[in-house]
Parts: structure tokens; sequence; C-alpha cells
């Protein structure tokens, strides 16, 4: 190889710009999206978790009775 700046995975300066460049600022009374799919994960971990208390106690009452 002649060349010794040959770079098989493609072009890492460019990745490394697009990586370092800081988000626009945004304009006064825009939303944020960042913390959409977090607190959408969030709601159905608690909705999975109140579904199977629910199922738990049913059970539970159904052996009871």
């Amino acid at each position: 190889m002649a060349d010794n700046d040959y770079d098989p995975a493609g072009s890492t300066q460019m990745f490394r710009a697009f990586v370092d460049e800081t988000p626009a600022p945004q304009a006064p009374g825009s939303v944020s999206t960042y913390g959409s799919a977090s607190s959408n994960r969030t709601g159905k971990i608690v909705g999975i978790a109140v579904v199977a208390l629910a199922v738990l106690a049913a059970v539970i009452w159904l052996a009871v009775k």
C-alpha cells in the first residue's frame, strides 16, 4: 500500500466532523422532543407493570376463593 492515509471503513474525517457538530439553537418557545421517547418508554413499562399486578391479583383472588 503506497497510500498510508487510506481508510477502508469510509471517511473518518467526515464522520468526526458530523459528530462534533453542535446542535443548532432552538427558537424561543419551541418544544424539544429529546425526552419524548424515554417518557413514552417509561409509560409503557408502567402500563405493563400495572397489568401484571392486576393479573397476579386476579390469580391470587381466584386461588383463595
